[in-house]
């Protein structure tokens, strides 16, 4: 498995996407809606494979028969880093050796893209909700078609009491993932054409 993308939580879209424009500096591209989950997003090229993207529920589309992934019917507050998802290959084979919780692959499109995604019966992920989301592409990846803005993840590191043990069992491909057992929290510091920025889960700083 390997590194895919960062979710940024809004409670609306606009918002969102203003706070994250305004800490790196640049512009985000519309996305789409999930129709599955009642969400919509904006999104933000980290290179030719991994993006960030920004979500919140969207309040012109029907309420969802099942949790909202992300934790989405949950959050409060002002926009923030609130989760990171792993790419495989073989999605199956990935969620047979991790905590049952991380959820059961559910297929979802939008537009001309198509991927499978672990997602949580209760929409919260193990380990406090720390643990990654899983996600396996079918077809074209949403960052070739993203235009490159220069931002790349430097470092992304993950904060819980017990990281560093479920931590070493992902085998990540990705050696700019750290994992420490402290406090929850979640940053991640993002290359960007002004320097080094930071989002966090705890904190909207740059």
């Amino acid at each position: 498995m390997e590194f895919d993308h960062l979710v940024i939580a809004a409670e609306e879209l606009a918002a969102g996407v203003r706070w994250v424009e305004t800490v790196l500096g640049v512009n985000l591209q519309p996305g789409g809606r999930h129709e599955m989950f009642g969400t919509h997003n904006a999104l933000l090229s980290l290179g030719p494979s991994a993006y960030l993207e920004v979500i919140s529920v969207d309040p012109g589309a029907p309420i969802p028969d099942r949790p909202r992934w992300y934790g989405l019917d949950h959050f409060s507050g002002p926009p923030r880093l609130t989760h990171w998802v792993l790419r495989t290959d073989d999605i199956n084979k990935s969620l047979a050796s991790m905590h049952p919780g991380v959820g059961m692959p559910v297929a979802v499109t939008r537009a001309n893209f198509r991927w499978q995604m672990a997602v949580p019966q209760s929409g919260l992920l193990p380990y406090d909700d720390m643990h990654p989301a899983v996600i396996s592409w079918d077809g074209p990846h949403p960052a070739a078609h993203l235009p490159d803005a220069g931002i790349r993840l430097q470092t992304l590191h993950i904060s819980h009491p017990k990281a560093e043990q479920w931590g070493k069992a992902l085998s990540l491909k990705d050696s700019n993932i750290n994992f420490e057992n402290q406090n929850k929290d979640l940053t991640a510091l993002l290359t960007t054409p002004s320097g080094t920025m930071k989002l966090s889960s705890n904190c909207q700083e740059s």
